[in-house]
């Protein structure tokens, strides 16, 4: 993981960062975005098998739960930070990408189906590029325009035959929107403070600060919940991978290559669910996805190319 020395100590609040390199993506930074979209690919149907039996709240509360706990066990998550300020930058991160959104999630999947929510999910690198524009002051490249914009026209064409016969009402869909803008925004925060410590010291703290939103919601649900075996399985890959290592793989992704470009790795997400699909459930692939698979590997493609920056 990346250590750098620290910042001074006067910055703002809100303190927005570029990734350290504006090249073409690394082997790693590949082996990053496979890891995340294999592991997030499977999320949504871990997350639904929990909420058989659990509420919302108590399948965030243990996920991040089992996620902080994982990454406790790890010595450079454990790095000492001195700098208050950015304890609290550290804090917030934690409420924006993790507290607040695993929450909305679990809540909205109630109200909307799978292809909603994974297609409004998969907009997340454009909230990224979005938030990227407002708080660096600048474009992004014009390749890597054209690359989130065709990944984006790609993925509609993935979701499509599935939204033809798709229910969703507005909550749920605003719900996740919500979620999706905070995640733009915890993108563009999260460079200068992985840079500064490693994604893991970063990603184990903002859990801990999640934790302070999550536990009082995730306890007062209980009631509402019952035991089972599978949705209580389910939760521990759900934690301890999808939750602890794939937010520190994110974070030292978005940290070496910026918020906008490592955030298209979420654009190759559904396409790992509907691989899943096919593998294992022999699941059809309708010619409109199929084509639209390929639009999204272009984009991913062309995102990753060397950044030119203003």
């Amino acid at each position: 993981m990346t250590d750098t020395t620290a910042a001074p100590a006067r910055r703002r609040l809100i303190e927005a960062g570029e990734g350290a390199s504006a090249g073409a993506f690394e082997p790693r930074d590949w082996a990053f975005i496979a890891a995340i979209a294999v592991t997030w690919g499977s999320s949504f149907l871990l997350i639904a098998i929990g909420l058989e039996t659990f509420a919302p709240g108590v399948v965030a509360l243990v996920r991040v739960g089992l996620g902080a706990l994982t990454l406790s066990l790890l010595p450079r998550a454990r790095r000492t930070i001195e700098d208050r300020g950015d304890l609290l930058r550290i804090a917030v991160l934690g409420w924006i990408w993790i507290g607040i959104p695993f929450l909305l999630f679990p809540i909205a999947q109630q109200h909307v189906d799978s292809s909603v929510a994974g297609m409004i999910n998969a907009s997340m690198p454009i909230a990224a590029a979005v938030w990227g524009i407002v708080l660096l002051r600048r474009l992004p490249g014009r390749i890597q325009l054209v690359g989130l914009a065709l990944g984006f026209t790609g993925i509609i064409g993935v979701f499509l035959p599935e939204l033809r016969e798709s229910s969703a009402n507005a909550f749920g869909a605003g719900l996740l929107l919500l979620a999706v803008v905070l995640y733009g925004l915890s993108t563009q925060l999260v460079p200068p403070l992985q840079q500064r410590y490693g994604s893991l010291a970063v990603i184990w703290r903002a859990q801990l600060s999640a934790l302070v939103l999550i536990a009082p919601v995730g306890i007062s649900q209980l009631g509402d919940s019952s035991w089972s075996w599978g949705s209580a399985l389910a939760m521990v890959p759900l934690g301890i991978i999808g939750t602890g290592l794939a937010l520190g793989w994110m974070a030292e992704l978005i940290g070496r290559v910026g918020g906008s470009r490592g955030s298209v790795a979420i654009y190759l997400v559904p396409l790992v669910a509907i691989a899943l699909g096919v593998v294992v459930r022999n699941e059809e692939v309708a010619p409109i996805a199929g084509a639209g698979m390929v639009l999204v590997l272009a984009g991913a493609y062309l995102t990753s190319r060397a950044e030119k920056r203003g």
